[in-house]
């Protein structure tokens, strides 16, 4: 029996190559999506399971009354907690402050050293290695001991080769000068799905001491203000995480008695993706675009099951005399099921191999596209993967059940007299199929139209600035204090004597980036209560920054060389608009000469407009600039011919300035258009699935037209011989289809312009949604479905009607 299902099946799949062709296709393309979209959302999920603590661990956020928590968070709280609370096994401050160059000595001499930037660095408690399950594969995991380290496998062998690196001294060269550590151990090459990525940790009780701090007393570990490091704890099993939350409310809250934050314990299970969408807690990736993803995979796939339903109900119309014939001689409603079934399961296996194909094909590309190293075994490592092996099975077997138990339900007499073929119910459920399948198309295209508008928009924007043809060179950090001035100081004056340097200064941060640090705390002298709990960014820059970025200056003066010179001792400071309306003053003019203290009194000397020194994704932050020649970066405008060859130069004098110290370069729009990634890929992978589902939906639309025109052979053979034209038989064929499409419209424009309003509301600077929006989404989606039944429609209309009666 089995044996001949299969038979019958391949024939009637032979039979009706164009149908069997167009539901393969269909169901291929729509597996192949949820499965490469179901790697990603696996791998997502599988951030930070593999730490052993997973259960227990916790960070320490502090709850402001506005709701927003700070994941970054006073030192001291980490010591308090662990001294205090017996609950606490282990506690962790985790910090990103020691960054610089490290040196190492060049194998076989004493005197050479080996430079790397290194940048992916974490200062950490002797409890880092004791609370996360970092693999040692040599020394040990202590890091209490100040001036330690413990470095990757990969940095073992870049900065030792074969040699044994425990025991090795390496030397950082940041802010806190030059400082000497010990390996101690080394570590198993971070895994990718883990928050924190790094490749050395060094120890952060080597900042207690004074004397290696060098003047940087922000980052003391015994401070209760201000912040710099994350506090992660590890809890005792049996200790009730809610009732360890109030107490150490209690505890912090008489620490800092000046304010009202409150803290709260966010499991490590939830610093990835949060709790849900509703979480407002800091986190390190997107549960909304994992979501996201998660419904166009499973829309693009419904569509594709929906595919295999409309053209396997019309297909099972002309098969319904069969289906007659075979009541008559004996079957029984199970034996016709069992054999719609039967074909419908091999249709979803053929479609399940193409899938195969198509994810190898495609697998390389989507990792390029989301920036990630994916294949078919991150689902294998996920529980995920029978949520996607039950949704294909169940929808496989969905899918083909319609057809089968709507036929075996009719009785013969039924069947035999055309009235399953008449009945408007299977006509009925196709026209809501394809209503629900170009509403999702066309949801996903105003979708992709919405955000290519606001990427453009965020790229075209006016910044305040001018950041083409800017080169920034990363500063020195490498050698004695006295010879990096001195090569500071003859690095700018050549650059003034070069002819193709137009302009060039020293800043502390670059637009694009962060600023120098956070902080609260500064007020006017006659302060308003509240006042010192607004935030302010920092910076620091020299003379030349403004006219370098073309930040144009609203009142007051720029800096002097003179007070560059003296740096912080000045008490001098520039401010933006946003700062004079931060701190009380009717006008930037009124700002202008007045005192503001932060620490000290500071002496405003002039106002800069407003300018986006991040995306516009934030809003513009009150600034306060400090004036000085900080070494942390050139900032150069290079005019554009022969790029590579001035960048040539530059880099032979910089490395006879700074010796030891590696060259390192970026152009700051390239710098500045990074912030973007995210939207890119959001407006990348929203093309690719509305071009998807509207492929899918129109691969079905297709072959309905195929059928529909089919039906009408005789129809359209007897209007031509009365003296229709072919425009008015292609009217006529396409227009119900058409009709359908516009019900698809109607219905989708509201659903997506709900969403994409609500997605739209994270970004502080944003379009408006216009209606040309769903004008255009929609005009593509009918000149797709024309252009599709079309296709049928004018082989019909061109046919030779004496042809068509004949057939009939």
């Amino acid at each position: 029996m089995l044996l001949n299902y299969l038979k019958i099946a391949f024939r009637n799949l032979s039979k009706n190559r164009v149908f069997s062709l167009i539901n393969i296709a269909g169901l291929a393309l729509g597996i192949a999506a949820f499965v490469l979209i179901l790697e990603y959302i696996s791998f997502e999920k599988s951030y930070n399971q593999f730490h052993q603590n997973l259960a227990n661990t916790y960070r320490i956020l502090l709850q402001h009354p506005d709701g927003k928590s700070d994941d970054y968070v006073p030192s001291a709280i980490a010591t308090a907690l662990k001294k205090q609370f017996s609950e606490v096994k282990a506690a962790c401050r985790i910090a990103s402050v020691q960054q610089g160059v490290v040196t190492v000595p060049e194998t076989g001499s004493a005197q050479a050293v080996r430079s790397f930037r290194e940048t992916n660095s974490l200062s950490a408690d002797g409890d880092f290695f004791r609370i996360f399950s970092f693999p040692l594969v040599a020394g040990s995991s202590s890091l209490y001991q100040p001036n330690t380290v413990a470095i990757s496998q990969t940095k073992a062998k870049a900065y030792f080769g074969a040699e044994n690196p425990i025991g090795k001294i390496l030397t950082l060269n940041s802010q806190f000068g030059k400082l000497p550590y010990t390996i101690v151990g080394v570590f198993a090459d971070v895994p990718a799905n883990s928050d924190l990525q790094f490749d050395i940790v060094y120890s952060l009780s080597t900042l207690d001491n004074e004397a290696n701090r060098n003047g940087n007393d922000w980052v003391r570990l015994d401070r209760w203000e201000g912040s710099f490091s994350q506090t992660m704890i590890l809890l005792d099993p049996q200790a009730d995480p809610v009732a360890f939350e109030a107490k150490a409310n209690q505890l912090i809250s008489k620490a800092r008695p000046k304010t009202a934050e409150i803290t709260q314990l966010q499991p490590l299970t939830y610093i990835h993706l949060g709790d849900g969408l509703s979480d407002a807690r800091p986190t390190s990736g997107k549960v909304g675009f994992v979501y996201m993803l998660g419904g166009i995979a499973f829309l693009i796939l419904v569509i594709a099951w929906l595919n295999y339903i409309n053209l396997s109900t019309a297909g099972a119309l002309k098969r319904a005399k069969e289906v007659g014939v075979r009541k008559v001689v004996g079957a029984n409603r199970g034996q016709i099921i069992g054999q719609f079934l039967g074909e419908s399961l091999l249709l979803n296996v053929l479609g399940l191999g193409l899938a195969i194909l198509l994810i190898a094909l495609f697998q390389s590309p989507f990792n390029e596209l989301i920036d990630k190293n994916l294949s078919l075994t991150s689902i294998s490592q996920s529980p995920l993967w029978i949520v996607g092996a039950g949704a294909v099975l169940l929808g496989a077997i969905a899918s083909g059940s319609y057809a089968a138990f709507a036929l075996s339900r009719f009785p013969v007499i039924s069947i035999v007299k055309n009235a399953f073929v008449r009945s408007g119910q299977g006509v009925r459920v196709r026209q809501t199929l394809v209503v629900f399948q170009f509403s999702i198309s066309i949801v996903l295209m105003v979708a992709t139209v919405v955000l290519y508008r606001q990427l453009a928009f965020m790229q075209s924007q006016d910044l305040g600035i001018n950041v083409k043809q800017l080169l920034v060179i990363k500063g020195a950090d490498v050698g004695a204090d006295s010879a990096r001035r001195a090569g500071k100081t003859t690095f700018r004056n050549e650059l003034a004597s070069l002819p193709y340097v137009n302009e060039y200064c020293n800043s502390g941060s670059v637009p694009g980036g962060w600023y120098n640090f956070n902080s609260d705390g500064v007020t006017r002298l006659n302060p308003v209560p509240g006042d010192e709990k607004k935030e302010y960014a920092f910076t620091y820059s020299d003379d030349r920054f403004l006219p370098t970025y073309g930040i144009k200056l609203v009142a007051g003066q720029n800096f002097t060389p003179d007070m560059c010179a003296k740096g912080t001792d000045a008490n001098r400071v520039l401010i933006n608009e946003k700062a004079v309306k931060s701190l009380g003053f009717a006008s930037a003019q009124e700002a202008v000469g007045q005192k503001i203290k932060f620490g000290s009194e500071l002496e405003v000397i002039g106002v800069i407009h407003d300018y986006h020194h991040q995306s516009l994704q934030q809003a513009i932050q009150p600034l306060i600039i400090y004036p000085g020649y900080p070494g942390s970066n050139y900032t150069i405008r290079l005019a554009t011919d022969n790029m590579q060859a001035k960048i040539g130069d530059l880099e032979k004098l910089y490395k006879q300035l700074f010796p030891g110290n590696p060259f390192e370069y970026y152009f700051v729009d390239e710098h500045y258009n990074k912030q973007y990634q995210t939207e890119q890929q959001y407006s990348s992978i929203f093309s690719l699935a509305s071009g998807l589902a509207i492929l899918i939906a129109c691969l079905g639309l297709f072959g309905l037209a195929a059928y529909a025109t089919e039906q009408r052979t005789k129809e359209i053979g007897v209007r031509k011989v009365l003296g229709a034209s072919v425009g008015s038989i292609i009217t006529l064929l396409s227009g119900d289809f058409l009709k359908l499409v516009a019900v698809a419209i109607l219905i989708a424009s509201p659903i997506a312009g709900y969403a994409m309003n609500n997605w739209l509301q994270a970004f502080a600077y944003k379009i408006d949604i216009e209606w040309w929006m769903f004008a255009l989404a929609g005009l593509l989606a009918v000149g797709i479905a024309l252009l599709t039944v079309s296709l049928q429609s004018i082989k019909a209309a061109l046919m030779n009607p004496v042809k068509s009666l004949r057939s009939e």
